[in-house]
């Protein structure tokens, strides 16, 4: 029986890592005695396979075009169909240069300069950038905070559309909340996207990163989904790959898959072929038993983090069904948040995410990445309950 190590500690400081290496410049926290629960990456290992996959690459020793992808598609299609019960066409497939530039292809090939993209905030912040880069308008439309949990306010929806909307892009699960959205949900959303003529993108790298006792429902397995979605997945969040910069964008509508297709071409978009490499390890019984374990063990982090963020007053996390990130939400502490950022950066030393940054409903929130060794999980709780000691 395989043993998955996630509790050894790697020391990614001084390895050009974005979230190590960069948090002093961004968060303000130093790298000598802070911790890292920002960038959505994890500080584990992928399976020995993927490992093994690039020691095959690298002895080969020659780093020309990759050619025939026949083995990459089928895994991709083995997983989809084995993980997610999706049968999933092969030639639908898109190999872009990860999924936010996905999202950038899919904002240009279906909207023009002046559209308005629809998107339900709090969510993912790289979007708004690439829209906004774009030249196009956000309808942000703000979901509703029920019992601690984020819930679709559709009733409130049609009078906050502008007429402009072309586009909607979903994340499923949610980043930043940890939602998981039920069967009905996603009808829910589709039926709203073609009751308003959108174009719908749903952002499902999260997809494999669910907690137990949960299942993830792809947008895509929905009746009369396929006229007006594109379906973004990829390995790079499942297996901690994200710097392969390989993702899929899967459109089964021809209208829809032509669009998607002219754009690539005319701005000569592909993936590298590292990433080619690694996702078919990735993509194998190995690399499924590794996500199994994966998620036990984030579900251990979980639970003690939720525990010690519960024992500070005013201060609750939001129950975590699918990701890594930890949504939590300081606004029963009557801090402001530049108050409360400064407890976690600059007395917890603890690198995280604004909650203003991910739009309309955030302010009050930080987003804690949970993916990384469980005595940094216990030692991050330990530092959070110091610098609010004054509420307990």
């Amino acid at each position: 029986m395989t043993t998955h190590d996630f509790d050894t500690i790697i020391d990614r400081r001084g390895t050009h890592s974005a979230k190590w290496d960069k948090m002093e410049a961004f968060c303000g926290v130093s790298p000598d005695d802070g911790l890292a629960m920002w960038v959505a990456d994890m500080d584990f290992r992928p399976p020995e396979a993927v490992i093994d996959a690039v020691r095959a690459t690298a002895k080969l020793g020659i780093f020309g075009y990759f050619g025939d992808d026949t083995e990459y598609l089928d895994a991709i299609t083995w997983w989809m169909k084995t993980r997610h019960n999706w049968e999933v066409d092969p030639g639908h497939i898109f190999s872009t240069h990860g999924l936010v530039n996905g999202a950038g292809l899919c904002v240009d090939a279906f909207t023009a300069p002046g559209d308005n993209v629809v998107m339900f905030t709090p969510i993912y912040h790289a979007f708004f950038r690439v829209i906004r880069a774009a030249g196009r308008g956000v309808t942000e439309l703000p979901m509703a905070l029920t019992d601690n949990r984020y819930t679709l306010d559709f009733a409130s929806y049609d009078a906050m559309l502008t007429g402009k909307e072309k586009l909607l892009i979903l994340c499923s699960p949610h980043n930043p909340g940890g939602r998981v959205w039920t069967r009905d949900e996603l009808q829910g959303v589709l039926d709203f996207a073609k009751k308003h003529d959108l174009i719908v993108v749903s952002d499902e790298i999260h997809h494999d990163l669910i907690l137990p006792g949960q299942t993830h429902t792809p947008m895509a397995v929905l009746d009369g989904a396929a006229e007006r979605l594109v379906m973004m997945t990829a390995a790079t969040k499942t297996f901690n790959l994200a710097g392969m910069h390989t993702g899929n964008v899967i459109i089964s509508d021809p209208d829809l898959r032509r669009r998607f297709e002219d754009r690539m071409g005319a701005l000569g978009i592909s993936p590298n072929a590292f990433g080619k490499h690694m996702v078919p390890a990735a993509y194998s019984p190995e690399g499924a038993a590794w996500v199994d374990a994966l998620m036990e063990y984030i579900d251990g982090n979980r639970r003690i983090f939720d525990a010690g963020i519960a024992a500070i007053p005013g201060v609750q996390s939001m129950p975590l069904e699918g990701t890594y990130l930890s949504w939590v939400d300081f606004a029963n502490t009557g801090m402001s948040p530049t108050e409360v950022q400064r407890r976690i950066q600059k007395d917890a030393r603890i690198a995280v995410n604004q909650g203003e940054t991910f739009g309309l409903g955030g302010d009050t929130f930080q987003r804690f990445n949970l993916a990384t060794p469980r005595a940094r999980v216990e030692e991050a709780v330990e530092r959070m309950q110091k610098a609010f000691a004054d509420l307990q």
